[in-house]
């Protein structure tokens, strides 16, 4: 069945993979983005680009309503470096804040606009990538509680997020919990800190994270779509990892010299506590229900695949 599929943030690194999957399958789209400039690349992916503030309720509730969707993807962030700066984890709760605010406001404008327009169904970006809860198995099912890291710079942009699941559920949508992002222009940031061997182990790099690669996000979120899926799904490849595997991979694939390591008490000097959390207590996501409910398939069931493939 054809759809009107709008999708807020459609230019963004996800987006533009998104919204081609979209357009493939036969659905009308409508992409929204903040830069005017980027009008025309939303053209060319094959849907009708909007500019909207995703901040700004009067922005939002009058380009949902002029597309009459019937239903709206959430993709709006706020991590690039135009909107953020260079990425800053030791100052997380700073540099997050585009994001926060995309993942607080933006999510209950975009909800608002669902309801006044009449809006069936809704899709938002969730994340699952080290945030899974610190005890017990270092892999986590959507069962399992986030870490919300109460009392570290991490806190505001874990809240946002369950906010995001708790706000999306009421409504009856899904939330798609994706895994690190890699693929084009996800990863441009930390490959220029693993070539310069400024992305090192630290400790035992034991702390595990999932991945995904883009163009699988996207096509999970084309079946979520198509399926009207409802409640909360980890996103993610089949093979979550502990830094001290994904990180020297990484590094070869992108011709670099083995990361350098260095101890916790360092790493918590020079880049604070949510890093050396990150690295080595974090947990991982398994994709078991996303494969089973939404039959989803991976083009990339593993980053090591997808990492040489996509540095080769």
């Amino acid at each position: 069945m054809v759809m009107r599929v709008f999708v807020a943030g459609g230019s963004g690194v996800l987006g533009q993979r998104l919204v081609p999957q979209l357009v493939a399958r036969g659905h009308q789209v409508t992409a929204t983005t903040t830069n005017r400039a980027k009008l025309g690349l939303i053209e060319q992916l094959g849907a009708e680009g909007v500019v909207m503030d995703g901040l700004d309720a009067d922005s939002v509730g009058e380009a949902v309503a002029k597309a009459q969707p019937d239903v709206i993807v959430h993709q709006m962030t706020g991590i690039s470096l135009a909107h953020a700066g260079k990425p800053d984890l030791k100052h997380f709760d700073r540099w997050a804040v585009p994001t926060i605010r995309l993942r607080t406001a933006g999510t209950d404008h975009l909800l608002a606009a669902a309801v006044a327009t009449g809006v069936p169904h809704f899709v938002a970006q969730g994340y699952a990538n080290w945030n899974g809860i610190r005890e017990g198995g270092w892999v986590k099912t959507e069962e399992d509680p986030l870490d919300m890291h109460e009392g570290t710079p991490a806190y505001p942009a874990m809240a946002a997020v369950r906010h995001v699941e708790d706000a999306v559920g009421r409504f009856g949508g899904a939330v798609l919990r994706y895994g690190g992002f890699y693929g084009p222009g996800a990863t441009d940031d930390q490959l220029v800190l693993v070539r310069k061997r400024q992305f090192p182990l630290v400790g035992d790099g034991t702390g595990y994270a999932s991945w995904v690669h883009l163009d699988d996000a996207a096509s999970a979120t084309v079946l979520a779509v198509e399926q009207r899926a409802r409640g909360v799904f980890n996103i993610v490849d089949d093979e979550p990892a502990p830094e001290s595997a994904w990180l020297p991979y990484l590094a070869e694939c992108a011709g670099a010299k083995r990361p350098m390591r260095v101890p916790k008490w360092l790493a918590r000097l020079l880049a604070g506590q949510v890093v050396v959390t990150m690295m080595t207590e974090g947990r991982g996501f398994s994709n078991a229900k996303a494969k089973h409910e939404l039959g989803w398939q991976l083009r990339y069931p593993s980053w090591r695949q997808g990492f040489k493939e996509g540095l080769a």
